[in-house]
């Protein structure tokens, strides 16, 4: 890994500041292209993906209101199979875990049936694809389901993958295609004459670049330096999440992702090749706390008991929380500020595994061209800017 302290003033193309999978695969994709560049994180390949399921989930996660995030999560699935086999090929033949395996989203009572059928048809009013099950029908598909399940959604697009390893495979691609790699914080965000021009660390050096991209996930919003017109709107949400393991003898437990709403609470188990089986997740308005509670544990294998039953004689094998970075309107943030120079890849919330891809993509091609592309287009960072200017109006 390139990585430098303190060294001779140099001035890159792009700095990156932020090393989680939206910081990385900026990165990558930027070097690919040809641009000098430069990433800032404490620690690269942590962060919010150390902690995430890995559902690439467009269908089974829409939510009313949120149809034209539809897009882009539907535009950034379509492109993961490429994306996983170019960034096996760039990382040196690392796998990211990409699994095409379905997802069933499954109703445990008449109002949770009800709310099923509700998204059922608004997937069908949106084009999308996904078949209406019977429980018996849901049972035979995945036989460890619980007797009470009243019915499902069988959604064969919706895929996984695994973000531990995806965040492994970018940090190495980055390696691989020059990204120099400063493991410190940044602490300030510097600018000359109305311009970004890098950052101050909190090891004392100053990164200068012609292009700044804030990457930082739920950490956007607390840089110094940055004018707070143009500060992001993103706040940490907690997820708690549990991993299981699957011994050979209980193999194979579920052949795809299994999700539902139990009692208002959204509940998912994401089975992984290796015999992962990872538990997701709570969503808590918590600030900056990353604490494990013993209410989250017991609420997730709780719920996820009365989907799938058999789970109480698993191995716990790890619990962990992260912070999700949400948005005012649960979307991300692409592209420029209205401070010169500054970018915003953040906000991603429920979607920065999904949106990995075209994220990279789309930044890439904004630092190379200056034109943002078409798609990204409504999810602009000015859209809250202009928000913010008529609320003082």
């Amino acid at each position: 890994m390139h990585s430098s302290r303190k060294g001779p003033d140099r001035r890159s193309d792009v700095l990156v500041v932020g090393g989680g999978i939206i910081g990385l695969v900026t990165a990558w994709r930027a070097a690919e292209r040809g641009l000098d560049t430069v990433l800032a994180d404490p620690a690269p390949g942590g962060g919010a993906a150390q902690v995430a399921a890995g559902m690439l989930a467009p269908v089974t996660e829409l939510h009313y209101g949120e149809e034209a995030l539809l897009g882009l999560g539907l535009a950034s699935a379509e492109r993961y199979p490429r994306f996983a086999a170019e960034l096996a090929r760039a990382s040196g033949g690392l796998d990211i875990g990409y699994r095409a395996c379905g997802t069933l989203a499954v109703a445990l009572d008449s109002d949770d049936r009800l709310h099923l059928r509700e998204l059922h048809a608004l997937q069908r009013r949106c084009g999308l694809e996904s078949e209406w099950l019977t429980g018996r029908e849901c049972r035979r598909l995945e036989p460890m389901l619980a007797p009470g399940v009243r019915g499902g959604l069988r959604v064969d697009g919706d895929h996984q993958v695994d973000p531990r390893r995806l965040a492994a495979a970018l940090l190495a691609a980055c390696d691989n295609a020059g990204v120099t790699v400063h493991r410190a914080a940044a602490e300030q965000l510097l600018t000359t004459a109305d311009r970004a021009t890098g950052a101050l660390l909190d090891d004392g050096t100053e990164l200068r670049a012609d292009q700044v991209v804030l990457a930082a996930g739920s950490l956007s919003g607390r840089l110094a330096g940055v004018p707070a017109a143009v500060l992001p709107p993103v706040r940490p949400v907690k997820g708690q999440v549990l991993r299981l393991t699957v011994p050979p003898a209980h193999a194979p437990f579920l052949s795809r992702t299994v999700r539902a709403v139990v009692r208002g609470s959204h509940v998912y188990l994401v089975p992984r090749a290796n015999g992962e089986l990872v538990i997701g997740a709570t969503s808590e308005e918590l600030g900056w706390d990353t604490t494990v509670t013993a209410g989250g544990v017991y609420e997730l294998l709780r719920d996820a008991h009365e989907l799938v039953p058999g789970i109480t004689e698993l191995p716990l094998t790890e619990t962990r929380a992260g912070l999700r970075p949400g948005s005012p309107d649960n979307a991300p943030l692409l592209g420029p500020t209205d401070l010169p120079g500054l970018h915003l890849a953040t906000g991603h919330y429920r979607n920065g595994v999904l949106l990995t891809p075209l994220t990279g993509e789309v930044l890439a091609e904004l630092l190379v061209t200056g034109e943002l592309p078409a798609i990204a287009r409504p999810f602009s960072p000015r859209r809250f800017s202009a928000a913010r200017q008529e609320s003082y109006a």
